[in-house]
């Protein structure tokens, strides 16, 4: 299937949008990165180095399926990309504050915000596209991780 140029433009763009706040994300906690290296982690945290790799392939899965929903023309597209955008600009604060505030139990409650966003995205998109929707699943599971992983740092280091 060849795209046409309009096509490769809408996920261009969303492939910018997402990397690119991932990216700016990323640029606005580096900082306290030092300060997180020297808490109380579960056993189960991975190694560093996995997280940037992990969160590339989940941002350009949800430009995919949001370029996907976009190119529907659905009527529903407009509710979904709206969800889409909410749950993008809630996961990029959740960094700010867990990484930069140390705000713990407050980015536990935050991250509980996001799953609910992405599992409403996931319903909306299903609704217009289930390839769009399915892409979305691998988000759900790292972000239920990452809420334990978040809690466990929470307590223990309360």
């Amino acid at each position: 299937m060849i795209l046409s140029a309009k096509k490769w433009v809408t996920y261009a763009i969303f492939l910018v949008i997402t990397l690119g706040l991932g990216g700016l994300s990323t640029l606005l906690t580096r900082n306290a990165m030092v300060s997180y290296e020297s808490v109380k982690k579960s056993p189960l945290t991975p190694p560093s180095y996995v997280f940037p790799f992990v969160w590339t392939v989940l941002f350009i899965l949800m430009a995919i399926g949001a370029s996907m929903v976009f190119l529907s023309g659905d009527p529903g597209r407009g509710k979904a990309l709206l969800i889409f955008f909410a749950q993008l600009i809630v996961n990029f604060f959740w960094s700010i504050f867990f990484f930069n505030f140390q705000a713990y139990l407050f980015s536990f409650f935050w991250l509980l915000l996001l799953w609910v966003l992405i599992f409403a995205m996931i319903v909306l998109f299903y609704r217009i596209s289930k390839t769009a929707a399915l892409l979305q699943i691998p988000y759900l599971l790292w972000v239920t991780f990452a809420g334990y992983l978040n809690f466990m740092v929470w307590l223990l280091n309360r």
